[in-house]
């Protein structure tokens, strides 16, 4: 036979052997564990090893990093004198950064700081304020994430920021806190209109920050000029952030809890259908809403209350701007060296420029 002939043949062969070999080596392999999916929906996901997201920049690849091996270790998470021991670096880091003046304040009657950047308050913001609702789940945090909550947009937005001690648990029950809020609003609407006047907060002053203008509705106070809610929901945390965030977000498995049960002392003795605990609630309160900006991260246990509550504002008309960082977690922006929280506090000026008198 020609050898011309024989290459066919040598060719199928070696096709034929390489095929059998995959075969062989396919039964060989171990197959992946299979997802399982219940009567109710519910999905059973067997355990998979999940990278840093592909999106972040170097600075926040290690930022995140650090931030799960500290949520691992009980000594970096507890509090001196209010400032948790992992966030002392980025606060004395703040403190270094940002050059604001603090002021110690009383403003009707409760304590607050009072935040002016060394450089002046820029001129188109002479007639504006900022109030800060800081996070710490209500029931502590203070001073830390007020001071990294503000210092930041102080000084890189040239603008007043006021930031409220309110009271919290396990002394104080709701509604305390809104009280307090109302307080210092009213002091301030005496020098500045309430279109001037924006309000934010991350977590707990996310959450705060939507009760306090469900609250200035029923106590016959105008509406400010726009707010922010941050790491938070106009409502009460779930979805499927619940158990998602949790472990990629704060490397802790999230700790299970019957329907309804508060998740934080604060509110033990609150109805969580209560429009001025939950305004999400009530479309009736929803609907006039000032212009809110929502900011989350993928990794955030509050994501899907964040999406939701833009979800329900946007279908009442209320003008909403919604942001959300990939593989970031709860309270991200803390720190301000980090590329993505220079963009949210961008962001946050951008739309207090837009909206504010």
């Amino acid at each position: 036979m020609p050898i011309r002939a024989l290459v066919p043949l040598v060719a199928c062969g070696v096709l034929v052997v390489t095929a059998e070999a995959r075969i062989a080596f396919a039964q060989d392999a171990p197959q992946p564990q299979k997802v399982t999916v219940e009567s109710d929906g519910t999905v059973n996901i067997p355990a998979e090893s999940v990278p840093l997201s592909s999106f972040l920049s170097p600075e926040a690849k290690a930022y995140v990093t650090q931030h799960l091996h500290d949520m691992q270790d009980p000594e970096l998470v507890k509090q001196d004198n209010g400032v948790p021991r992992l966030m002392k670096a980025i606060l004395a880091r703040d403190e270094q950064v940002f050059a604001v003046d603090k002021q110690d304040a009383q403003i009707g009657g409760v304590h607050a700081f009072v935040y002016i950047p060394k450089s002046g308050i820029s001129e188109v913001n002479r007639e504006r304020v900022l109030i800060n609702l800081h996070g710490g789940g209500f029931s502590g945090c203070w001073p830390a994430c007020a001071e990294l909550e503000s210092i930041p947009l102080s000084a890189l937005m040239q603008i007043k920021v006021v930031t409220v001690d309110y009271r919290e648990g396990p002394e104080h029950k709701f509604p305390a806190a809104s009280e307090d809020v109302a307080s210092v609003y009213r002091q301030l609407l005496k020098t500045y209109p309430a279109k001037s006047i924006g309000i934010y907060g991350c977590s707990a002053g996310g959450m705060l920050t939507a009760m306090s203008v469900a609250w200035f509705q029923t106590h016959d106070l105008p509406s400010p000029g726009a707010i922010g809610i941050y790491c938070a929901s106009a409502g009460s945390f779930g979805g499927d952030a619940t158990y998602i965030a949790f472990p990629f977000g704060e490397a802790r498995v999230p700790t299970a809890r019957p329907p309804g049960a508060s998740q934080i002392g604060y509110f033990s003795t609150a109805d969580p259908k209560d429009p001025m605990v939950s305004p999400i609630n009530s479309p009736e309160i929803l609907a006039k809403f000032p212009p809110t900006l929502l900011i989350t991260g993928t990794r955030d246990f509050a994501m899907s209350g964040t999406l939701n509550t833009d979800t329900q504002l946007v279908k009442l008309g209320v003008s909403t701007e919604l942001h959300v960082w990939d593989g970031l977690f709860h309270g991200f922006f803390y720190n301000a060296d980090v590329p993505e929280s220079r963009d949210a506090f961008n962001v946050m000026i951008k739309f207090f420029n837009r909206h504010l008198r």
